[in-house]
């Protein structure tokens, strides 16, 4: 069998000259070094795709040789899901972002946020995107894609509406409305689970600033300010999000950032954002006119690649007391600077949009509470056991009260059951694209879909 293996891959080496890389060369540890480290096995090699035609032979190869397949886009997912031990579809270098003259983004498959904004700003249009810069946008966008835009416009993946893709059996097809119509439901909200997204097509709006900014106060008032900002989200419009994060500021201290962003007419900015500017004692930060990419630029000074990193995630009805209670306390007890909690609105646009028109399995208003535990050093067990379980324990303290499921962007490898919650009603759907698309599960390495 390995003799089959090498010999596949010098095929593919000679078919595709400079595109494919192995364990020792530089391009190889470029492609392997994601946001979250990587563990366990790596893999045997790397395709370095620049188009369909050579996704095409990428997946030949690994079924040729019964090898297990993945697709690197941003680099991104915190489970590690970009790399696999078999061959890696590296698409980092398909980034091309076109804008056509209907505000149209022509988008390719391994761009990621700031490809689309480093476009879109300029022109004053703007793409519905997740809340960073350094994610891709296919794999954010296929999951859901949660961000500030989203009262006003929905999810990202509402505002995608064509695709091409490559399927396991190396067709290459379009999927939109009028072609493949049940593969284009199930990429919105089903992942990577079905094919290779080289590209896609986004609806663009005009918005050529938002307000937005990131406000501190102190972790002793914790409670207060997030109570009070819970309750101005409450009322607020559709083209006002609100983000929570309870993280440790450069002294390691926990602190908590409330991030407003007014996406409405820009004359009413001033007067939405002015309640959180009133919340208790505000220690630093101001809430400013800015183009839509560099509000999104705000927290890439605390991503930080390279490290052992282990998320959890569950949806809650609302922020209440009981809620912001159980923040402050998982805040309060985190074991190390690298521990984070981040929430995210869903509600307007997104919450009106019917349940069964996309796979993504919650269309109510609601928040997505993203947990996160990263830390420098692997090679310790006690620190990793420390990490999972302050993750784990922080998300199960909720239970009482979240909805069912999570955001599966967010789910680890495996959890299937809670995938199965997290769709829903759309479930039994989702499992029939699958085994119709890909029956023989080559796209094994997405986000957790429910067992049939």
């Amino acid at each position: 069998m390995t003799d089959m293996i090498e010999r596949t891959l010098y095929r593919l080496r000679a078919q595709m000259p400079g595109r494919l890389s192995r364990p020792g060369d530089h391009r190889y540890a470029l492609a392997t070094a994601l946001w979250a480290k990587p563990i366990g096995p790596m893999p045997r090699a790397i395709v370095h795709c620049r188009g369909a035609d050579e996704v095409q032979l990428a997946i030949r190869a690994a079924r040729d040789c019964d090898l297990p397949l993945s697709v690197r886009g941003g680099g991104h997912d915190w489970a590690g899901r970009a790399l696999c031990e078999g061959i890696v579809i590296d698409l980092s270098g398909m980034k091309d972002v076109t804008v056509d003259p209907e505000d149209t983004a022509h988008i390719l498959g391994g761009a990621r946020v700031s490809d689309v904004v480093a476009k879109t700003d300029p022109l004053g249009l703007a793409a519905v995107t997740g809340t960073c810069g350094p994610v891709g946008m296919a794999g954010l966008t296929l999951g859901g894609g949660y961000g500030s835009l989203i009262g006003r416009f929905g999810l990202a993946l509402d505002n995608f509406f064509a695709a091409d893709v490559v399927l396991a059996d190396g067709r290459i097809v379009v999927a939109d409305r009028y072609h493949e119509q049940e593969l284009f439901w199930a990429l919105r909200g089903g992942g990577g689970n079905f094919g290779v997204v080289t590209a896609m097509c986004h609806r663009l709006h005009h918005l050529p600033k938002v307000r937005s900014g990131i406000l501190v106060y102190p972790f002793s008032e914790a409670r207060a300010v997030l109570e009070r900002c819970a309750d101005i989200a409450a009322s607020a419009p559709d083209e006002l999000s609100v983000q929570v994060v309870l993280a440790a500021g450069q002294d390691g201290a926990p602190m908590v950032l409330i991030v407003p962003t007014w996406s409405g007419l820009p004359e009413e900015g001033e007067a939405q954002v002015a309640p959180f500017l009133k919340i208790r004692t505000l220690l630093a930060g101001s809430v400013d006119m800015m183009p839509y990419g560099k509000s999104l630029a705000m927290f890439d000074s605390f991503i930080v690649s390279g490290q052992r990193t282990f998320m959890e995630t569950c949806w809650l009805p609302s922020l209440d007391s009981s809620s912001v209670g159980i923040l402050v306390d998982a805040a309060a007890t985190a074991v190390s600077p690298g521990c984070a909690i981040i929430t995210h609105d869903f509600k307007g646009a997104a919450s009106r949009v019917a349940v069964e028109s996309t796979a993504f399995g919650l269309r109510r208003d609601h928040v997505m509470v993203e947990v996160l535990a990263a830390f420098a050093d692997h090679s310790d067990p006690l620190e990793e056991q420390r990490h999972q379980q302050w993750a784990r324990t922080t998300r199960q303290a909720f239970d009482a009260t979240a909805l069912l499921g999570g955001y599966p962007n967010l789910l680890a490898v495996g959890d299937t059951d809670r995938a199965a919650q997290s769709f829903g009603g759309n479930a039994e759907r989702l499992l029939r694209a699958k085994r119709h698309y890909d029956p023989d599960n080559v796209f094994s390495s997405a986000i957790p879909l429910p067992v049939a």
